[in-house]
């Protein structure tokens, strides 16, 4: 076995350990489970742990590799084509995120405020992570191996779909649609851009315009959600003592 042969087996070896990183996000409430206030937020250092690790896996993947630019896209690709496409995507990202969120809750439904910073963060990071493992690694070794780039770019695709869990009981049947549309586009965007500067920047502004429409990182349930039920059984002209922007967080809709 030649050094680069060797180098390349450890590069697949550690980017197994990073997708079972990315199926262990909801033990960390990070990417699709940073959810504000919900059972799937168990704290910020322990979050912070999760984009950490992924980014040290990524950059060992990145220094380990002998040509993680020409093989493996790991490089930012042609800006102007990144632009394009990158901005192209993106906005079909945010018009099915105000669609989904028109059909699903019959307007837009705002989070608080205080949680866009956190939400710009997830979705910027995410999209790093899952841009370079998915669409990056894993789909240029698919290629490597002598995989036409249709087939590739599906498996890959297909492979982060259930990374992210998307079809478990109780998530909405379009955020698997969603997330399998997310991995063919950034895979077809990367390998006409050589890069995967356009999956980056279409990921993060399609996973940040998600939240801002629905108020979810990704865990929008299929059925009636907490607020929903609890304005139900709210008798008539009661108003709720809670403080404004908890109120505006969980009401705001149009």
């Amino acid at each position: 076995m030649t050094s680069d042969q060797l180098r390349i087996l450890i590069a697949v070896v550690l980017l197994l350990a990073l997708l079972l990183l990315r199926l262990q996000a909801e033990s960390f409430g990070a990417a699709e489970y940073d959810e504000p206030g919900d059972r799937y937020h168990p704290g910020f250092w322990t979050r912070l742990s999760w984009y950490a690790l992924g980014l040290v896996l990524l950059a060992a993947i990145y220094a380990v590799h002998p040509q993680p630019h020409d093989v493996l896209y790991l490089v930012v690709g042609n800006k102007v084509d990144v632009l394009t496409f990158g901005l192209s995507l993106a906005a079909i990202g945010a018009a099915q995120a105000v669609a989904f969120a028109w059909f699903r809750y019959g307007g837009l439904r705002l989070p608080a405020p205080s949680a866009y910073p956190g939400a710009a963060i997830n979705s910027i990071v995410t999209a790093v992570i899952d841009e370079a493992a998915f669409r990056g690694a894993l789909q240029g070794i698919l290629l490597a191996a002598g995989l036409p780039d249709g087939s590739s770019i599906l498996i890959q695709a297909i492979v982060y779909t259930l990374a992210t869990r998307m079809g478990a009981p109780g998530r909405h049947r379009y955020m698997l649609v969603l997330t399998l549309g997310i991995g063919v586009g950034c895979g077809w965007a990367t390998v006409r851009t050589g890069g995967i500067g356009a999956a980056i920047l279409a990921h993060t502004l399609t996973s940040f315009a998600l939240f801002v429409c629905t108020g979810h990182a990704g865990q929008v349930r299929r059925g009636a959600e907490p607020d929903e039920v609890e304005a139900l059984h709210v008798p008539e002209g009661w108003r709720e003592a809670r403080r404004p922007d908890e109120a505006a967080g969980r009401n705001n809709v149009g």
